[in-house]
């Protein structure tokens, strides 16, 4: 993992009230922790269900980070991933064409 808060800026992008209200609305919601990926019970992190800043409890649920099966790191991986702009490479003949 990368170190998960210590650089990162996210925490003071959290509304005023996310430990005092959304994130115990969201354990009283599903007190199980039953992870919103994959559906077993034990989800250990607070996940954004679509991907952004927004902290509605409708679009926060539960899912495995530390503990397998990590859907939360697979999920967090793929949508970096599709986020990151592609590079694409110039247009080369195929070598046995030219001449």
């Amino acid at each position: 993992m990368s170190g998960g808060w210590k650089r990162s800026a996210r925490r003071s992008r959290l509304p005023s009230n996310w430990a005092s209200e959304i994130r115990p609305a969201a354990h009283a919601r599903n007190p199980e922790h039953i992870c919103h990926i994959c559906g077993l019970p034990g989800g250990d992190y607070l996940d954004h269900k679509t991907p952004g800043a927004a902290h509605s409890p409708a679009n926060l649920d539960w899912a495995h980070d530390r503990v397998p099966p990590h859907c939360h790191r697979y999920k967090s991986s793929r949508e970096g991933l599709a986020a990151r702009p592609r590079r694409q490479r110039p247009a080369e003949a195929h070598p046995g064409l030219k001449e």
